[in-house]
């Protein structure tokens, strides 16, 4: 599975931060003495506990676990990997798997959904998904997030902090 093929999606984390600790750095075989943290690429705090990412591997997971993750929003068909599946279940993280066909961008999208019932404004919500995407930015994602309906969202309270109260 390629990296510029896969998202992960959305992280939640938990407010506590009691997950076990991460294993320490090697240099040379030897013990450095400092934890060892790689953050998946594209990681990026969305909003209080909610993070995004593109595909984590075994070199994220000391990472992710600092941050007490409690669940995982996999946006892809294909079956999520049994090295993260263990890492999960060893963590007591929850994985969410929304097959979304299409190889890119899925987590753009869902973000710039999430900023629209934010009520953010296009330009900034359109600024936040070039940032990420880059090169690999497609018009069609931002005529979607752009058409995204939300008045029929507007009833569902808002958890997120940037929302308004």
């Amino acid at each position: 599975m390629k990296l510029e093929n896969s998202e992960a999606g959305i992280c939640s984390a938990a407010n506590d931060r009691s997950s076990s600790p991460a294993p320490k750095a090697m240099a040379n075989g030897d013990d450095i003495g400092e934890e060892l943290f790689v953050p998946p690429l594209n990681f990026a705090m969305v909003d209080n506990n909610i993070f995004r990412s593109g595909f984590p591997g075994p070199a994220n997971f000391s990472f992710l676990q600092s941050l007490g993750i409690r669940s995982i929003v996999y946006l892809c068909p294909e079956p999520y990997p049994e090295v993260n599946n263990k890492f999960l279940e060893a963590n007591g993280i929850k994985l969410f798997q929304f097959a979304i066909e299409g190889c890119q961008h899925r987590t753009g999208c869902l973000v710039g959904c999430l900023r629209r019932l934010q009520r953010w404004c296009l330009s900034s919500i359109f600024d936040e998904y070039q940032r990420f995407a880059a090169a690999k930015a497609r018009v069609s994602d931002q005529r979607f997030i752009e058409l995204f309906d939300i008045s029929s969202l507007m009833h569902i309270p808002m958890p997120f902090s940037c929302s308004k109260k």
